[in-house]
């Protein structure tokens, strides 16, 4: 049997060319289908506001959800890195940024804790690391910051956008962050952050070039209501059943074949 996956490991897979494979998941019956698939990486992700509970946005999800979700997934873990996401407002300041985090480490079984934002964060992110908690910082599109940003759209599309996306991800790392997701921006700013960086690139919806992928699990499966965003592709629809189609993304993302042009900006 393999052995768990390390934050270090992940890190090792970046110098070695090795792409990440990822996905978000919510309860332990999903999580066991991915581990059984080859995921290095399963997210419980905030997303489970909007799949799971129905809103319009991430913002309603409290803290305590987040721990429940987070524990029913490590029930169908062995394998790989549990990541979570820290809700809107949890860590506002270090103080409130430490409690949240020690809650989805300590009760909840997460071994890293997932938080939105740059340069303001960065306070934030040194204070978790220095308790040893380890870090996955997300630029770009931020879903919890849906009504300042004015709707899901693609971010660093002109020059200065792209330049402070770019010196924000270097600081996120000088901080302490392990990982950097990267959401809807454009494939060739997602391959300049990606060779610049020392830490792994997750990319969802920013082409092909960062180290891994991750995708909404429902999104990857066809099942989340309405359109589909660009950047997802339903392997369920070709793989024949879920087992199937969770297999066929570790196999399509470590080969280079997802994200093809069609799910890149």
């Amino acid at each position: 049997m393999d052995l768990p996956r390390t934050i270090p490991e992940l890190r090792s897979m970046k110098a070695q060319g090795v792409k990440i494979a990822a996905l978000t998941a919510y309860d332990a019956g999903f999580a066991a289908a991915m581990e059984e698939a080859g995921l290095d990486l399963v997210l419980v992700g905030d997303s489970l506001g909007m799949v799971v509970q129905g809103h319009a946005t991430t913002l309603p999800v409290t803290l305590d959800q987040m721990v429940y979700h987070t524990s029913c997934v490590r029930r169908g873990l062995k394998r790989a890195v549990l990541v979570a996401d820290l809700p809107f407002m949890s860590y506002a300041a270090p103080g409130p940024a430490l409690e949240s985090a020690a809650r989805l480490v300590r009760e909840a079984g997460a071994q890293m804790v997932k938080l939105e934002g740059g340069r303001k964060r960065l306070e934030v992110v040194r204070a978790l690391t220095e308790q040893d908690i380890p870090v996955c910082a997300h630029l770009g599109l931020l879903p919890q910051a849906v009504h300042r940003l004015g709707g899901y759209g693609v971010q660093g599309r002109d020059q200065a956008a792209a330049r402070i996306l770019l010196e924000e991800a270097q600081l996120l790392q000088a901080a302490g962050a392990e990982l950097l997701v990267l959401e809807c921006v454009p494939a060739a700013l997602a391959r300049e952050v990606t060779a610049a960086l020392h830490i792994p690139t997750i990319g969802i919806g920013a082409g092909p070039h960062c180290d891994g992928q991750v995708l909404v699990s429902y999104d990857m499966l066809g099942i989340t209501p309405g359109k589909r965003p660009r950047f997802s592709k339903n392997f369920l629809e070709t793989a024949g059943d879920i087992r199937a189609a969770f297999r066929q993304f570790v196999q399509e993302v470590r080969a280079g074949r997802f994200p093809g042009p069609e799910h890149s900006y």
